[in-house]
């Protein structure tokens, strides 16, 4: 299972964006920017891209209950009804043209 942890730093852009570090099991590890956010259902998701440029990757990370407070811990949605379901909630959020897709 590969997780996140959330880690806040201003990014280099004209806007301050959270960042989070992602973590593979084998201990590597991924910077994703934080684009929207959202909360359905009593669960809290993330839609977060590798890069600030418009031709970034994008992903949606599921927030898992945890017994500790101070981080939260992460993982990729891939259930297909589940990411059809909160694709189309960020595809409403955004202003941009944006296609998400599994």
């Amino acid at each position: 299972m590969r997780t996140a942890f959330l880690e806040t730093e201003a990014a280099e852009k004209e806007y301050c964006m959270e960042k989070i570090i992602f973590t593979a099991e084998d201990g590597t590890k991924e910077e994703f920017y934080i684009e929207e956010q959202t909360r359905i259902n009593g669960v809290n998701y993330l839609l977060v891209s590798d890069s600030m440029n418009d031709e970034a990757n994008a992903y949606i990370l599921k927030e898992l209950p945890s017994a500790q407070e101070e981080e939260s811990e992460y993982v990729m949605v891939d259930n297909e009804v589940e990411f059809e379901a909160v694709s189309g909630v960020f595809s409403q959020m955004l202003d941009d043209d944006v296609e998400l897709e599994k």
